[in-house]
């Protein structure tokens, strides 16, 4: 499988992008830190992503991507020099792995190099060439890629399409390698293309350089290149496996509609993306799309629009130690296998310095000799001669004469000079030196013993917490996952209705302020009990929840995973969406504190809803003007449930109608209005789950009495998550 993109590719992409010449940048984010994401805005055409994922591609994507709340620094400094920018252009440097993104901003010209190389890189540049940001700082021989300097690209290598007959020959006859690894390396093609030059040319590609045609070899590379610049598709490449073989592959392409369905099959059938086909790719199954961009976002673009529950994942992953969150278990790991790597090297320093020290004894009239000559020698002559002259001594490796100092090579079991090195000082004799060396062993028993009580507490720590975990993980008890933020709709009251659409609705007055003015419009519908001080609802018709496809590794298998979305593939609100929605309104409301067991709630579209009162009256804060036909729903039962879920890679505790909740969670429980105070519930259900009381108490209605229970309240039910699964 390809990993990143080829010359070729970047040519195809540059031509691709550069019709998009005048379009507008809207946005930058950056999901992941491998990640960064131009939400571009052409004329008379709907925006879509440019996505440029660091070291291995670059294409446009329309999908849903879920984006962190709070954007890293680079993401901003783009914000900073590129919001409503116009992009004037898009090259490629010469035929390497670099494009250039040109824009037109109100700062002046602005340049993004975008390196498709090694680990890759994003730089910012201003019209004069000096970097204002990389996305990563680096050095390499001959350039520096860091705020304030001139950017330098690579050095420049062949481009195929300035090859003459001339040039061809000469670099024939000067290359000591093969015909393929000639081409594939001098002349930039790469193994791929270098491979299919040889075939289109009918020439082995082992043989001698020097044997080869280089007219044949031109001809085919011409042919190549014209095919390239004449292309406006993309293909993808799939292989047959045990589930499909070349036959049933073909077949079964025709019937990809669904696109969730569609990138399940291309994660495990495609190869690679390519804007053109080579000899290599005639037996192969093939897949052919309007562009290299489309055919690329129908490969990798389910991988990248899955970046941010990645980068949630990852900092829950013990394979980066250092980066983000991790259980006791796992840093009490990380702490023991260091302290037995420390262990394993004090051992190795004490048995060194001691056998060093029982050599310079063992050989005392050879290394007194040896001082003797040195110690003469400076007097006599200075440091700085003996040191030149003692380059052609083979017992002196090298002298330091700020330390008065020289590394000597000790004799071996001949005589000569085959030992190990150690260090002896000038103005110490023979036993001082050896003596220096004991001293040093010592020194390493003393850091050995409190290595080993350090690593007798350490195993101590983590079999508590070991156990701990284990006791936690058969109660059910969920790891906790540290965040810097909640997810938006967290400070509101929230579910999740059939087809996946999000309700909202306010706390307090402040909240109902900010559901209708900042999460209704359009096609939206809006919510509240016939009950003073019912919060105001809002049920999204195209915001919601999407099965996760990529379920964050940090997820038990019997809790649901799903990530925000904001465009649902379903956009229609029916009767059965509103009928949910209208049952948590009124188990929001006061209807639930004040013990009743049915209740009537009403919807409206959102443009019936208005702050603007009759002339001589006051709409307070919170409240809202309805006018028009209402839609009532009567005699609602005032019910709930609560199950957890994944949102985003974060555990959560979620309120819905009580058949929603058992048909989409395995741990969940029923409650009706009754005497048991909220916090000593969330307390229980804390130390059952782990989730933390904050979350918890925002998604319980008031006092409750529990009428089911699964897992929530009590210790998980193994046998009834068992049967459902």
């Amino acid at each position: 499988m390809k990993a990143a993109m080829s010359g070729f590719d970047l040519r195809a992409i540059a031509g691709e992008l550069d019709k998009f010449s005048g379009a507008y940048v809207k946005k930058a984010y950056m999901p992941h830190y491998e990640q960064i994401v131009l939400r571009i805005n052409p004329k008379e055409m709907d925006q879509f992503d440019l996505v440029l994922v660091r070291g291995e591609r670059i294409y446009t994507s329309n999908r849903d991507r879920p984006m962190p709340m709070t954007p890293p620094p680079f993401a901003m400094m783009l914000r900073k020099h590129l919001k409503n920018a116009r992009m004037t252009g898009v090259r490629q440097l010469g035929f390497d792995r670099v494009l250039v993104f040109d824009f037109d901003t109100k700062f002046g010209e602005r340049h993004l190099y975008v390196e498709v190389f090694r680990d890759g890189n994003i730089i910012l540049a201003d019209e004069e060439g000096i970097i204002i940001q990389p996305l990563t700082h680096a050095s390499y021989s001959g350039r520096t890629l860091k705020k304030g300097v001139q950017y330098q690209p690579p050095p420049q290598a062949l481009d195929p399409y300035e090859m003459d007959l001339e040039t061809l020959n000469e670099m024939f006859q000067d290359s000591d390698r093969d015909l393929v690894s000639t081409l594939g390396g001098k002349a930039n093609l790469g193994g791929t293309h270098a491979n299919a030059v040889c075939e289109l040319a009918g020439i082995k590609p082992n043989i001698d350089t020097k044997d080869a045609s280089a007219e044949k070899i031109l001809e085919a590379l011409q042919s190549l290149l014209t095919d390239l610049s004449n292309s406006n598709e993309g293909h993808i490449l799939l292989k047959a496996s045990e589930d499909f073989d070349s036959d049933a592959l073909l077949e079964h392409i025709p019937t990809l509609e669904n696109n969730s369905i569609r990138d399940r099959f291309l994660e495990k059938h495609a190869i690679e993306a390519t804007p053109t086909l080579l000899p290599s790719h005639s037996n192969m199954v093939k897949m052919e799309f309007e562009s290299l961009c489309q055919a690329v976002d129908a490969w990798k673009g389910a991988h990248d629009a899955g970046a941010l529950a990645r980068r949630e994942a990852e900092k829950m992953d013990i394979a980066a130690p250092g980066r983000g969150y991790s259980t006791d278990v796992e840093r009490l790991q990380r702490r023991k296998a260091q302290q037995e790597k420390a262990l394993q090297g004090f051992s190795v320093k004490i048995e060194k310095q001691q056998n060093l020290g029982h050599l310079i004894q063992n050989n005392w009239t050879h290394i007194e000799s040896l001082l003797n000559q040195v110690s003469e020698s400076i007097n006599k002559n200075g440091w700085k001669v003996t040191q030149k002259a003692s380059k052609e001594i083979p017992w002196i490796k090298s002298m330091n004469a700020a330390e008065g100092s020289f590394i000597t090579v000790l004799p071996g079991e001949d005589g000569q000079p085959s030992g190990p090195q150690a260090t002896l000082k000038v103005d110490e004799s023979v036993h001082q030196n050896a003596q220096r060396h004991f001293a040093a062993a010592r020194k390493q028993k003393y850091k050995t013993k409190g290595a080993v009580e350090a690593l007798e507490n350490t195993n101590t720590e983590l079999k508590r917490a070991t156990k701990k975990e284990k006791k936690a993980e058969e109660s059910g008890k969920l790891g906790k996952v540290k965040r810097s933020k909640r997810l938006w709709f967290e400070n509101h009251r929230w579910s999740m209705t059939a087809g996946g659409h999000l309700l909202v609705g306010g706390k307090d007055a402040k909240g109902n302020d900010t559901i209708v003015k900042k999460h209704l419009s359009g096609s939206d519908m809006y919510l509240h009990a016939d009950i003073h001080g019912a919060p105001s609802c809002s049920l999204r018709s195209t915001q919601g929840f999407i099965v996760d496809e990529h379920r964050p590794a940090n997820i038990p298998d019997h809790i649901p995973a799903f990530k925000l979305v904001d465009k649902l593939g379903d956009e229609r609100i029916n009767e059965e969406r509103l009928l949910e929605a209208a049952t948590l309104a009124l188990c929001w409301s006061r209807a639930w504190a004040s013990g009743g067991g049915h209740g009537t709630v009403y919807s409206v579209k959102p443009a019936q809803v208005s702050k603007t009162a009759q002339s001589g009256e006051y709409v307070g804060k919170g409240a809202f003007i309805v006018r028009g036909q209402r839609q009532w729903f009567k005699d609602l039962d005032v019910k709930m449930g609560i199950g957890l879920v994944s949102i985003n890679g974060v555990p959560l505790l979620m309120g819905g109608t009580p058949e929603r909740i058992k048909q989409l969670c395995q741990r969940y429980a029923v409650l009706s209005p009754g005497l048991s105070k909220k916090d000593k519930l969330a307390n229980r259900i804390y130390k059952n789950t782990g989730i933390m009381t904050d979350d918890i108490l925002s998604i319980l209605p008031g006092a409750c009495e529990i009428i089911e229970d699964y897992g929530i309240f009590s210790p998980v039910k193994e046998k009834k998550i068992d049967e459902e699964e």
